[in-house]
């Protein structure tokens, strides 16, 4: 029961939740687009995503000075509930629509040193 309190104890702040069911929904995103996505601040994004890390939540890879994040595959079966509920159920929560909508247009307007090659959840 450790763990799972655990995931839930990281999951409990607004940021990451959003941050985590934008990265179940739309895949690897760079830092400067979950950041436009939350219309947060860089270094506020940043800082949660590397407890999300911490918590081996998600992953990150470095291309030049960009770090792009992706959820990592589920470590257990409420891990795997979660990805599914947070990718069919809060899909359509207003929050996570508006965040998705941020998303789109924050890619479309990808500045050319931001390129990458999204891979898809």
């Amino acid at each position: 029961m450790k763990e799972e309190a655990a995931l839930f104890k990281t999951l409990s702040d607004p940021t990451r939740l959003r941050l985590t069911v934008l990265l179940a929904i739309r895949g690897e995103s760079c830092v400067c687009e979950l950041a436009e996505a939350l219309n947060e601040p860089e270094f506020k994004i940043s800082r949660h995503l590397s407890i999300l890390r911490a918590a081996r939540i998600v992953d990150a890879r470095r291309e030049g000075t960009w770090m792009y994040y992706n959820l990592l595959e589920a470590q257990s079966s409420l891990g795997e509930w979660l990805h599914l509920f947070f990718r069919k159920n809060l899909n359509d929560h207003p929050v996570v629509q508006e965040d998705v909508a941020r998303l789109d247009q924050a890619v479309k307007r990808r500045p050319e040193n931001c390129q990458h090659q999204a891979k898809s959840q």
